[in-house]
């Protein structure tokens, strides 16, 4: 495969993927950001998502996994190929794999008619980007389709949040900086919170079969008080004793599986199977 090679860190399309991988204003600014390594450009590939650009370390381009990868790459799409010492600056882990991308950020609004037969996942000023991409992944295996996040959240297409979703971003509709209570104000169905409250019930117990939103809050402080106080239903996860509480991603998980536990007992669940979660490897 023809490739061009760029060995000067003042290149401009080698400084822009340095300005990506390092700075969240610079993605939000162009719109685009990494996907860095051979298991999310394989996801990417996969999905049919557009690559703007693919650069290659000297050293990975000789590794066989990235060897055929390159050779799925589109017709006319020719990458780039730089040192090692360079791909090291433009890379966004601390061992670099030898390969990454550059995407488009998809552009998406949000509206509570999107719960329509399944759910919605709302995560009110989830900041840890582990727990954010691990709930990603968790709500495409569990048959959810549309994430909202609130300000607060961090970055969905960060690099860090990619690589904890392991290519479930390509199978989600994503929006940030939603105004959620506004978006809720005329919405009929049920909205759950996960919370500690007086009135609050056992997950375990209330009907998750029909459409709803789900809101998980942020790691200590839980969802918002003007969001709690929208909630139709606030249910809790039963625990062994002295265990005070899960993180905001087993929470997620739990909640989400029983629900879809409950619409395959209705006859309502998706199709699930290897198809409709690939990438989703373990990791």
């Amino acid at each position: 495969m023809k490739v061009l090679y760029i060995s000067s860190r003042d290149n401009p399309r080698i400084k822009l993927l340095a300005a990506l991988a390092a700075n969240p204003r610079e993605r939000h600014r162009h719109g685009q950001t990494l996907l860095d390594g051979p298991h999310l450009l394989d996801c990417a590939l996969d999905a049919g998502v557009p690559l703007l650009e693919v650069c290659v370390s000297m050293s990975g381009r000789n590794n066989t996994e990235i060897a055929a990868l390159l050779a799925r790459l589109p017709v006319g799409l020719e990458p780039l190929c730089v040192p090692d010492a360079l791909f090291e600056r433009i890379s966004t882990v601390e061992t670099p794999t030898g390969i990454l991308a550059r995407v488009a950020i998809p552009e998406v609004s949000a509206a509570a008619s999107n719960a329509g037969e399944g759910a919605v996942v709302v995560l009110d000023a989830v900041q840890d980007p582990g727990n954010l991409g691990s709930i990603l992944r968790t709500a495409v295996a569990a048959g959810v389709g549309t994430i909202w996040l609130t300000p607060g959240c961090a970055q969905a297409w960060a690099p860090k949040v990619l690589r904890a979703g392991m290519g479930a971003h390509f199978h989600l509709s994503i929006s940030e900086q939603v105004d959620v209570l506004a978006l809720l104000h005329d919405y009929p169905g049920k909205v759950i919170a996960t919370g500690l409250s007086a009135n609050a019930e056992d997950v375990y117990a209330v009907d998750l079969a029909c459409p709803l939103i789900w809101l998980f809050g942020a790691e200590g402080q839980g969802v918002c008080a003007p969001l709690l106080a929208r909630a139709t239903a606030i249910v809790t996860i039963p625990m062994a004793a002295g265990v005070e509480s899960l993180n905001v991603g087993a929470a997620a998980a739990i909640c989400l599986f029983e629900q879809a536990r409950q619409r395959r007992v209705c006859g309502k669940a998706q199709a699930w199977g290897g198809a409709k979660l690939v990438g989703l490897h373990e990791g």
